[in-house]
């Protein structure tokens, strides 16, 4: 057994720091989970690309930011064709980010902190330097591999037509021809994203086996849950139908498809969280499942399935005080009947950061090109997390977000990795905008990231944006995301429970109540007076109180207690 492949021998952990992570009962139903995007996050050797290294290195900050659970993009061995997304090989390290050794002793400082860790996993495909689809290449038709993957004939005289009209998630057709052993034109194979990941074909028996493994693995070696990759993916439609409409990108997320949100996915996950729970310290799943409706999202998560499901529906909603109740109610609406918490979310790696989508009118998507109204974003952002973090469950942070950073939306055509932007008619391809790595440092290279510069360009503004700039200067986004994290952990009221109390409220404006503690969010461009409802815990604008009334600025958010 190779070193990538051996579990790292045991170090000691001190009784405090087993408990330290342990004590929470039910801890993912309200916890801030802190997203890290390794390439961007920290690079510790210089080489301008971010590592587990780096990562362990800057785990004080997180602690002190006040997150309960760290949650890394994949890392495994790859050839980074999706920047990781396409996975060589599951049980081992890509030496860009380090080796297993270094998994093993992020974990553990993680946990000595009172940190958990969650790993990605990605069970749809896999890369197609996968020794498995390696081996189904070299073997020809009709062989046993590759029955692991979706390999057809085409269709046409010659077999020349792709199998079916399914179309990649990432633009052009989801199938690619092979050519024989014998250099003759041959079969072709599904890939819903990159040509470079096929996917698994999880009717075949070894592939759910594998998987079983992979996931006994990393929890062996300590992890506290896995993120699941397109988790509404895995499952096809029995015959691989043909969907019939030529416009089937625009469908995502609005119908349920034949390569996606089928019913068997919930088979795999039943089997998935029996082995979860043989694992101490209460271990989770979380879902990135795009589906059509929160409702659809909630059979995710019943009780013998996954813990947590993102909610993009939430992510997608503008900054409009009427979108923004409804989607709060139907979503919690749809957890309550299977017990589950709700999550909140307004950014990740996928998605251009809140900060610049709310700077730009509505009705763009979460894929926008343009700066927008930088001030206008940036207070928008704030006051939209202030809301987030008060509603109940669990709240999702992208990295970066509590420094304020925009996307940066002017990255040269040359330096963009970005698959889908190499390939017409798929996702928009700007997802590098939102992957830029952060600034730590006023100055210095790549503001603190490394030694060696960065593998994306940093604007020149991320000085003033760096966590040495906003620490301890009143009024900067860092310290009122610190502040508010400790403000969510002292308020039994804020994060537990499914329910809140709606307040009357000018229109634009969001009231609601939970226990003692009351949130109110004016979503408009104006001034508006409420009653006020106690002493003021923590606000993104300066409130004026007269009496029994408070004046809320434009796009604020303030949190009250009556304790």
């Amino acid at each position: 057994m190779s070193q990538q492949h051996a579990a790292p021998a045991p170090t000691p952990t001190t009784d405090a720091a087993v408990a330290t992570v342990a004590g929470r009962h039910d801890w993912w139903r309200d916890a801030v989970i802190y997203q890290v995007y390794p390439r961007s996050f920290a690079d510790s050797n210089g080489d301008g690309m971010g590592d587990l290294e780096g990562i362990r290195s800057r785990l004080p900050y997180l602690r002190d930011l006040g997150v309960d659970a760290v949650w890394l993009s994949p890392f495994y061995a790859s050839p980074q064709a999706d920047a990781g997304y396409d996975v060589a090989d599951y049980r081992a390290v890509d030496p860009m980010f380090g080796n297993l050794l270094d998994a093993d002793a992020l974990i553990r400082d993680a946990h000595g902190l009172g940190l958990r860790i969650i790993v990605d996993i990605v069970p749809n495909h896999s890369s197609d330097q996968h020794e498995w689809f390696k081996r189904a290449l070299a073997e020809g038709p009709g062989s046993p591999s590759r029955d692991r993957y979706h390999f057809r004939p085409g269709k046409g005289v010659t077999g020349e037509l792709p199998p079916n009209d399914w179309e990649s998630i990432f633009g052009g057709p989801a199938w690619t021809r092979v050519t024989e052993p014998d250099g003759t034109p041959g079969e072709w194979y599904l890939h819903l994203f990159a040509p470079e990941q096929p996917d698994f074909n999880w009717e075949h028996p070894a592939v759910g086996d594998e998987f079983r493994s992979i996931l006994r693995f990393w929890l062996d070696m300590g992890v506290d849950g896995f993120r699941i990759d397109v988790a509404h993916g895995m499952v096809k439609a029995e015959g691989l139908p043909d969907l019939g409409d030529h416009e089937q990108l625009k469908l995502l997320g609005n119908d349920v498809m034949p390569f996606f949100d089928q019913d068997g996915v919930h088979d795999i996950y039943r089997q998935w969280r029996l082995i979860l729970d043989e694992y101490s310290g209460e271990r989770i799943f979380v879902a990135e499942a795009w589906t059509p409706t929160v409702e659809r999202t909630a059979n995710y998560v019943r009780p013998d399935e996954l813990h947590q499901a993102f909610n993009f529906q939430y992510l997608g909603t503008h900054w409009d005080a009427e979108e923004l109740r409804e989607v709060i109610d139907r979503t919690l609406d749809a957890m309550r009947p299977v017990g589950a918490p709700a999550t909140w979310v307004l950014s990740n790696h996928d998605v251009t950061r809140h900060a610049t989508r709310f700077a730009n009118p509505a009705g763009l998507g979460t894929q926008i090109r343009e700066a927008g109204d930088r001030e206008l974003g940036l207070r928008r952002a704030r006051a939209a997390t202030l809301l987030m973090l008060a509603l109940p469950g669990s709240a999702y942070v992208y990295q970066g977000e509590e420094l304020g950073l925009p996307d940066v939306v002017d990255l040269p055509d040359e330096v963009r990795q970005d698959p889908a932007y190499f390939r017409g008619a798929g996702q928009d391809g700007f997802r590098d905008g939102c992957r830029v790595p952060i600034p730590w440092t006023r100055t210095g290279s790549s503001y603190g990231f490394g030694g060696g510069g960065s593998w994306l360009p940093q604007p020149e503004s991320w000085g003033e944006l760096s966590v040495e700039a906003q620490t301890g200067t009143a009024g900067s986004t860092l310290e009122l995301y610190r502040a508010a994290l400790a403000v969510r952990r002292e308020q039994a009221d804020l994060g537990a429970g499914d329910t809140v109390e709606w307040l009357r409220a000018p229109e634009g404006v969001l009231a609601f109540r939970r226990g003692d503690f009351v949130c109110v969010a004016n979503t408009t461009g104006e001034a508006v007076t409420v009653p006020s409802y106690g002493k003021v815990l923590i606000t993104n604008g300066e409130v004026a109180e007269t009496g029994d009334e408070a004046k809320v600025p434009a796009d604020t958010t303030v949190w009250w207690t009556r304790a």
